[in-house]
């Protein structure tokens, strides 16, 4: 069975966009861990905020995303998690200089 590494996983997962941020998920940090194992593919995320309305819709990207690196025999499992919780500084530098934050 040809697993993804880690890298294949969050590369896939760079074309999942947040609509109400309009950047992707990776980028604005809200991928918290991947595992790539025998076992399956294990994608730990949040969203920015708990009452996030999208979260379903991104959830269910992020399967969609996935199918292009992971043979539909392994199982994928997307849990959210929110703790700790999101803030801006888990955004990349490319996000932060995209929407103006600086971080000291």
């Amino acid at each position: 069975m040809n697993l993804p590494d880690e890298d294949a996983v969050r590369e896939a997962l760079r074309s999942v966009v947040d609509p109400e941020a309009g950047m992707n998920i990776v980028e604005l940090g809200l991928i918290y861990g991947v595992d790539v194992s025998d076992a399956g593919v294990h994608v730990q995320m949040t969203m920015t905020s708990a009452a996030c309305p999208m979260a379903e819709m991104i959830v269910d990207d992020v399967h969609a995303a996935l199918q292009s690196v992971v043979p539909s025999s392994v199982p994928v499992e997307v849990e959210l998690v929110w703790d700790p919780p999101w803030t801006p500084e888990r955004m990349s530098d490319f996000a932060r200089e995209h929407f103006g934050w600086t971080f000291k």
